[in-house]
């Protein structure tokens, strides 16, 4: 039972560049305005992406004159009384954590930062946003849950406006919203994007709906104006789960080559949208997504054409906290080895370069570390040198090595998905095992190797029946995707062949006389 004179508890939970802070700074502000007595504490930590800080605040609910009230300086599991999220796993931690209760109202995000582990995940190893959004529905006296993070994109501004709108727009706070929007304005910084933001999250945690779907989604009719008249008539033409991937593979394949790449990834999903039955609808989803995935694999060529975007310097440049004038500079690593050089040359060149490597010791072992400073016209023109070479990559050794197993693996789709619509899905999802560049781009294609050699060519000529095969490829891709260290390669790698041995007596000493070995 809540006291009428304890304090009144505030839990904000932010990620690492986000505003924490300063959402913090306005509450006290609002509190002090109104002469309501507060503190305000922060803990800062260390967590799963750029680092979480706790913010906890205490304020009273009426003036006190003449009172000096004890505040504790951090949160009691049971004993907090509001508490907002930026982002679904963050309000989830909470909730692990003890702070969200049948006293609490709950104010978060359903929007997702992934945490390093799940990005490292070889397949999906992201949380369930159900689950989370579920635990803290179940737990919390109210929870006010809506995607804070399209708010705060659409609004151009950042998490910390959005966050105090909904908390205000909650009923948390014993103050008007004019209070809060007064302390923005006198904030002195991104006031109008700040506001704009604060009310969007008011009306929305007010039961205002906040539409994430459409935000995300992109279908014929939202192609680019240039695009429409080409795309288009082949996107209606196709159900809608497969017209959004469809857009979005083609505009991402356009990004990555040219027009012409784009049209050939819409001509490959028309096949495999001919090629699967209803049956087959999950198998042709997933093939679609991971064939767009895989036409735009990352090589050199792709890695400097990213790092030397403008949206890219400027991402480096708001996660930094750089102000106006404020200099950035940026450095990045790399160590290519001549597997790398070797995927960028032309197949002819870049075959005899392996073979050359190969020979010499070199694969695996002989890389060279650069430092290119981005930011400065040297190092800029170094990466834009080899984003310029985009139009060469359909000559090149890797796009050849690409392209072969990618038809084969959409000729076994459209072989199987009629068939065995099971075994097509777990053949859908085979790509994801070929991930990254370097050492885990080869253990990705050993992986891919093993697995067609050893589960889908024999289902593709009948040695063996459809059931088995799905199951043993489905058992198979499991353990592949919890193998990050290409260990399974290592135990299916063929025997050496034996190889003689021969015995030779011990040389006499001083004799210089060559002795044939005996067998």
């Amino acid at each position: 039972m809540t006291q009428p004179n304890a304090p009144f508890t505030i839990l904000i939970a932010a990620l690492g560049g986000e505003g924490g802070g300063v959402l913090a700074d306005w509450i006290v502000e609002c509190a002090v305005r109104q002469g309501l007595p507060v503190q305000a504490t922060s803990v800062p930590g260390v967590a799963q992406r750029t680092g979480a800080t706790s913010y906890y605040i205490e304020l009273l609910r009426q003036p006190a004159p003449g009172a000096q009230p004890v505040f504790a300086l951090s949160p009691v599991p049971g004993n907090v009384d509001a508490l907002v999220a930026s982002e679904l796993l963050e309000a989830a931690r909470m909730v692990e954590r003890g702070f969200v209760s049948a006293r609490t109202t709950l104010v978060a995000s359903t929007h997702r930062v992934y945490t390093t582990l799940e990005k490292m995940h070889m397949a999906d190893g992201r949380h369930d946003p159900q689950r989370l959004a579920g635990a803290a529905q179940a737990l919390a006296g109210r929870a006010v849950l809506f995607d804070m993070d399209v708010l705060t994109r659409r609004h151009g501004t950042v998490v910390s406006a959005v966050m105090f709108g909904a908390l205000a727009g909650a009923g948390v706070f014993p103050w008007p919203r004019e209070v809060c929007e007064a302390v923005i304005k006198d904030s002195g910084r991104g006031v109008q994007a700040s506001l704009a933001g604060f009310g969007a999250a008011f009306d929305a945690a007010q039961g205002g709906a906040v539409d994430a779907e459409a935000a995300a989604a992109l279908s014929a009719a939202e192609l680019p104006e240039a695009l429409r008249a080409d795309w288009s008539a082949r996107l209606k033409a196709w159900p809608e789960a497969v017209q959004r991937l469809a857009a979005h593979g083609a505009l991402r394949c356009l990004d990555y080559q040219n027009r012409a790449y784009a049209q050939s990834f819409l001509e490959r999903v028309d096949a495999l949208v001919k090629a699967c039955p209803h049956e087959a609808e999950a198998a042709r989803d997933e093939a679609i997504r991971h064939l767009a995935l895989w036409m735009c694999y990352e090589d050199v060529i792709r890695v400097a054409d990213l790092k030397s975007r403008a949206s890219r310097f400027q991402r480096v440049r708001r996660e930094a906290e750089a102000r106006t004038g404020e200099i950035v500079r940026i450095t990045e690593h790399f160590k290519p080895g001549p597997d790398e050089v070797a995927a960028v040359l032309p197949r002819a060149l870049g075959e005899a370069l392996v073979r050359l490597a190969e020979r010499r010791g070199w694969m695996g072992k002989a890389h060279f570390g650069l430092h290119i400073r981005t930011s400065s016209l040297w190092g800029f023109l170094m990466l834009r040198t080899l984003a310029w070479l985009r139009p060469l990559r359909p000559r090149s050794l890797r796009f050849a090595h690409e392209d072969e197993a990618l038809r084969a693996w959409l000729a076994a789709m459209a072989h199987l998905a009629p068939r065995t619509p099971r075994l097509a899905a777990s053949v859908a999802g085979l790509p994801q095992v070929i991930k990254g560049y370097g050492d885990t781009q080869v253990r990705g294609r050993q992986n891919y190797a093993r697995l067609w050699a050893t589960h889908v060519k024999p289902a593709l000529v009948g040695e063996v029946d459809d059931t088995s095969a799905a199951l043993a490829l489905e058992q198979a891709l499991r353990a592949t995707l919890a193998d990050p260290e290409g260990t399974l390669n290592k135990a299916h790698a063929r025997t050496p062949a034996a190889q003689p041995v021969f015995w030779a007596p011990r040389r006499p000493a001083g004799d210089a006389a060559t002795i044939p070995p005996a067998a």
